[in-house]
C-alpha cells in the first residue's frame, strides 16, 4: 500500500457517512482537487498526515494556532483543565478572568459574551445590533465572511444599491433582503448606501482585514468612512476580528488601525485551538442582552472551561515582549521569498502580509477587492498547491484563503518553504 493510500481509504469512508466526506466544505479540495490530507497529529510548525507525510503548516487550524500545535504551556492548561471537568453549564472563575483580559487587552470591549464559534459570535452581535438600534437592515461587503448565518449568506444583488439574494439553499429569499452587500473596499458605494436608506441601517460589519477571499488590507479611508458614516446616522459598526483578533497585533485590528467599533467578535486565538469565541462593545450596547435586556442569547458550552484555558494560556504567551515584531518578520520573510521565487520564472505574483496572516495572489499587482480577487490566475494557484504539498509544504486548498504563519514557524522553516517554492514554480 502506498501512502497516498492511506488518506484515500479515509476519504472514501468518510464519504459514506459524512457529506462529501468532510464536516466542512473548503477541507474537501474541491477548489483545488484531489484527495484531502487527514492529519494524524502536529508538533510546532508541522503536521502529519494519515500517510505518515510531515508538512510545514500555514494552515495552523485556519489561524488559531498562532502558537504553533500541540504548545507546550496551552496543552498543560487544558490538561489541568480536563482533570477538573470537561463541562459545567455554570459560571466559573476562569471566564471571568478571560472577560477581564480580553477588556484589558482591546479597550473597545466594555462587556463580553463569550460563545463556543465565530458564527455564533458574529450571528449574536448582529442580532444585539437589530435589537439595541431597532432597526432592521444589515450592510455587508462582498468576499467577506462572517459565519453561515442565515442573514449572512448572501451575495451581491445586479446593482449597487439592491438587496442580496441567497447565496446558499434554505435561506428565505424575505431573510437575504434585510443585507445589503456593498463592494468591500469602496467608501463612495458605502455613503451612498447611508445617503438612500441611512435610518433603516442597523449596523454595518466588515472585517478589518478580510481573510477570506484571501487577504485583503483595507484602504485608510475605507475604514474611516465606515466609522463616520455609522456614527452619523445611528447604525453600529461591528468588526468581525474572528480572524484578525491577536493575529494582527496584541490590540487586534482595531488597535493596528485606530478605528473603535461598536460591537466585536472574536474568535481563533482566543481558544488557541478550542471552540471559543465571544462578542462585546460598549457597555450601553451590551446591556440590552439578556438577562439584562430583551436581546436572547444562550448557549449551554458558552464559556467551556477547557476552551478558555486554552485561551488564556495562548493569550498570555502573546504578551511576551517583541513576539508580534518576531512573528511579523517571519511572515514578511515568506511573502517577499515566494513572490521574488515567482518572477525570477517569470510567473506574474505578489504577496502581502498583516501581522501573522498572509495571502498569496498569481497577479501583477496587489489586490484590493473580490474582483481583484476572482481575476487571479486560480488554475495557476491549484498548481502551485500541490506541488508544494508534494514538496511538505501544506497551504490553504484554495485560493480564496489567507494562510498563517506561526510563532513556532523558524527562520529556516522560511527558508525551507522559499527554496521549495522555487524548485515548485521552475518546473
Amino acid at each position: 500500500m502506498n501512502q497516498t493510500d492511506q488518506n484515500q481509504i479515509l476519504f472514501e469512508r468518510a464519504q459514506r457517512h459524512i457529506p462529501g466526506g468532510v464536516n466542512s466544505p473548503v477541507r474537501a479540495f474541491r477548489s483545488v482537487g484531489g484527495t484531502p490530507c487527514f492529519i494524524e497529529r502536529g508538533s510546532g510548525a508541522r503536521i502529519w498526515d494519515a500517510a505518515g507525510n510531515s508538512y510545514l503548516d500555514y494552515v495552523g487550524s485556519w489561524g488559531p494556532l498562532i502558537l504553533g500545535h500541540a504548545h507546550p504551556e496551552v496543552i498543560a492548561a487544558v490538561q489541568e483543565a480536563a482533570a477538573r471537568g470537561l463541562s459545567f453549564g455554570a459560571p466559573t472563575h476562569a471566564e471571568v478572568e478571560l472577560a477581564e483580559l480580553l477588556a484589558t487587552l482591546v479597550p473597545s470591549l466594555e462587556m463580553v459574551r463569550l460563545v463556543s464559534s465565530g458564527t455564533e459570535a458574529t450571528m449574536s452581535a448582529i442580532r444585539l445590533a437589530r435589537g439595541s438600534t431597532g432597526r432592521d437592515l444589515l450592510v455587508k461587503f462582498e468576499g467577506c465572511y462572517h459565519g453561515h448565518s442565515d442573514s449572512l449568506l448572501v451575495k451581491a444583488g445586479s446593482g449597487l444599491l439592491t438587496f442580496g439574494n441567497p447565496s446558499s439553499a434554505g435561506i428565505p429569499a424575505d431573510v437575504a433582503r434585510h443585507t445589503l452587500v456593498l463592494p468591500y473596499n469602496d467608501p463612495a458605494a458605502l455613503a451612498e448606501a447611508f445617503a438612500h436608506q441611512g435610518d433603516a441601517i442597523a449596523a454595518v460589519i466588515l472585517e478589518p482585514v478580510a481573510g477570506n477571499m484571501n487577504l485583503i488590507v483595507p484602504r485608510p479611508e475605507f475604514l474611516h468612512a465606515a466609522r463616520e458614516l455609522t456614527q452619523q446616522h445611528g447604525a453600529l459598526l461591528i468588526f468581525d476580528e474572528v480572524m484578525t483578533g491577536f493575529r494582527v497585533g496584541l490590540t487586534s485590528a482595531q488597535g493596528r488601525f485606530g478605528i473603535t467599533p461598536d460591537l466585536s467578535t472574536f474568535g481563533k486565538v482566543i481558544g488557541g485551538g478550542m471552540p471559543l469565541a465571544a462578542f462585546g462593545g460598549r457597555r450601553e450596547i451590551m446591556a440590552h442582552i439578556a438577562p439584562l435586556g430583551a436581546v436572547y442569547q444562550a448557549g449551554t458550552l458558552s464559556g467551556n472551561p477547557i476552551a478558555v484555558a486554552a485561551g488564556l494560556a495562548t493569550l498570555k504567551c502573546l504578551q511576551v515582549p517583541g513576539f508580534y515584531e518576531t512573528l511579523e518578520a517571519r511572515a514578511q520573510a515568506l511573502c517577499a521569498g515566494l513572490a521574488a521565487a515567482a518572477q525570477r520564472h517569470g510567473i506574474a505574483c505578489c504577496a502581502q502580509n498583516v501581522g501573522g496572516m498572509f495571502g498569496l495572489y498569481f497577479t501583477e499587482r496587489l489586490p484590493e477587492s473580490y474582483a481583484d480577487i476572482m481575476a487571479c490566475d486560480r488554475e495557476m494557484f491549484n498548481r502551485f498547491f500541490h506541488a508544494m504539498l508534494a514538496a511538505g509544504h501544506y497551504f490553504a486548498p484554495s485560493a480564496f484563503e489567507a494562510g498563517f504563519v506561526s510563532a513556532a514557524h523558524t527562520q529556516a522553516d522560511i527558508t525551507d518553504t522559499i527554496e521549495a517554492a522555487d524548485a515548485c514554480l521552475a518546473a
